[in-house]
């Protein structure tokens, strides 16, 4: 699985990067041969109490179905990037299941891949 990641206001150190990383790798991991690629932006952009609140963009790109894109905004970075790739997988997931409920019901055969048989589970 390609994974790009990219920090726009700030230098991305070793530790976010392995966590973003791994994150995503652990979450998405099932669904991997649906997966045609993976970008993660990180920014930082001031909040409207003043404060600098952490924005994580993942956009997952996925054969045969529209693009997969989940934000969210948290005071931590870390929380962020957890938050926002928990529900990517939710989010693939769902796509997968309907994909394969609606194969089914049409009265299409088609193979049932081993990801979107554990996305049911």
């Amino acid at each position: 699985m390609q994974i790009v990641i990219h920090a726009l206001d700030f230098g991305l150190t070793d530790a976010l990067r392995r966590h973003a990383d791994r994150r995503l790798r652990s979450v998405l991991a099932c669904y991997d041969e649906h997966i045609q690629g993976v970008v993660m932006r990180l920014s930082g952009y001031g909040g409207a109490r003043g404060g600098v609140d952490k924005f994580c963009h993942v956009q997952v790109l996925l054969a045969g179905l529209p693009d997969v894109v989940v934000e969210d905004v948290e005071a931590d970075l870390y929380v962020a990037i957890s938050r926002t790739v928990h529900r990517t997988g939710r989010t693939i997931k769902r796509r997968l299941v309907r994909r394969r409920d609606k194969a089914r019901m049409s009265g299409q055969p088609g193979k049932v891949s081993v990801a979107e048989r554990s996305a049911t589970t």
